[in-house]
């Protein structure tokens, strides 16, 4: 009974001092989970960052579009020729319209009525000086 007493107290204070000496390890299960989570981090990692480079593109192509209207307007370049302008800086874009621009009327828009054209009959003369007063409203 005593050598055995003697034995069970050998064995607690062995056990103890392994317990002690390996505290700070991890199971291989621990481990392992922590693998998982840092796969899944690193995954959500590149999710973020592939979400933030198409966000950014988005920011970027609606400026060069803010930019084209904004220049087209200031050149007198048709709005529906704006997105034609070519270029990624301002700089750039404002060259393109400039020479666009000469081939426009003088940078102004044709109108798709003229009301200088001579009229052939009074009907035709009658049709104008309507469309002149209406203009003027």
């Amino acid at each position: 009974a005593a050598i055995k007493e003697r034995l069970e107290r050998n064995t607690r204070s062995v056990t103890e001092e392994v317990k002690k000496q390996f505290e700070g390890y991890q199971s291989p299960d621990d481990a392992k989970k922590a693998a998982d989570q840092i796969a899944e981090l690193t995954q959500q990692l590149a999710d973020q960052k592939q979400t933030a480079a198409d966000l950014t593109a988005k920011v970027h192509a609606h400026e060069i579009s803010s930019t084209k209207l904004k220049i087209a307007h200031e050149t007198g370049i048709p709005y529906e020729l704006a997105q034609r302008l070519s270029g990624e800086t301002e700089e750039d874009i404002r060259k393109d319209a400039e020479t666009l621009a000469r081939f426009t009327a003088h940078g102004q828009p044709t109108p798709d009525f003229s009301p200088e054209q001579p009229a052939h009959n009074a009907q035709n003369a009658a049709y104008i000086a309507l469309a002149q007063s209406l203009k003027g409203k």
